[in-house]
């Protein structure tokens, strides 16, 4: 038998027909996002190794992807849109507006937590990192602030809760924040159940607005 030195063991793509570059790109993003979440560490998430990983070259990554800060925030977005999504549907749960908030918010919480890797790269890593289509306008909406700011407006109009509707949006926001960020940088801290503590945060970020 013949063996053939030089030769790469994990298959090659061939050149992308037109119209298949973003299936690329697609393939590219889930492929990170599977590298997160079994290292655990975004360190492990490199070009050689998503391009391995996809099964291409190094080069056709930085077709779509500029480095791999531009790659990770790809995923987080896509992440964060899904954090919209579950935020929704969690302040679908009750019908009572400042019930509704509190769920929200602890709906934020769980998401952080289920996915840290996501949530340390998009919130708690360096500004400087950020890749400049990810401006802040963008990342607030991916972190589903338009949909809180619209909820606490309506109970600002209705008279449960006092004060500017983006204050409180930026209150509840950070609390919530705050509790996220702990959860996912301090894990060996004898935390108690994370619904427990993130249900008492919620409720009193959300009745502490309330008219006295």
């Amino acid at each position: 038998m013949t063996v053939k030195h030089g030769t790469d063991a994990s298959p090659r793509r061939q050149r992308a027909r037109r119209g298949q570059g973003d299936k690329l790109r697609g393939q590219i993003i889930e492929a990170v996002e599977r590298l997160l979440i079994e290292t655990g560490d975004e360190q492990a998430v490199t070009i050689r190794a998503v391009a391995d990983a996809v099964g291409v070259t190094p080069p056709s990554v930085y077709l779509h992807f500029a480095d791999k800060d531009e790659m990770l925030f790809a995923v987080c977005e896509r992440n964060f849109a899904e954090l919209d999504r579950a935020t929704q549907e969690a302040a679908a749960g009750s019908e009572d507006p400042l019930e509704s908030l509190a769920l929200r918010g602890r709906a934020y919480i769980r998401f952080g937590v289920e996915h840290p890797e996501q949530y340390r790269i998009l919130f708690m890593g360096k500004p400087s990192r950020t890749p400049e289509a990810f401006g802040i306008e963008r990342l607030g909406n991916a972190a589903a602030f338009g949909h809180l700011l619209e909820h606490v407006s309506r109970c600002v109009e209705t008279g449960l809760i006092q004060g500017d509707p983006i204050h409180v949006s930026l209150v509840l926001w950070a609390g919530v924040h705050g509790l996220t960020s702990l959860l996912i940088s301090k894990p060996e801290f004898p935390w108690p159940e994370i619904d427990v503590i993130a249900d008492r945060l919620c409720r009193a970020l959300v009745y502490g607005m309330a008219p006295r």
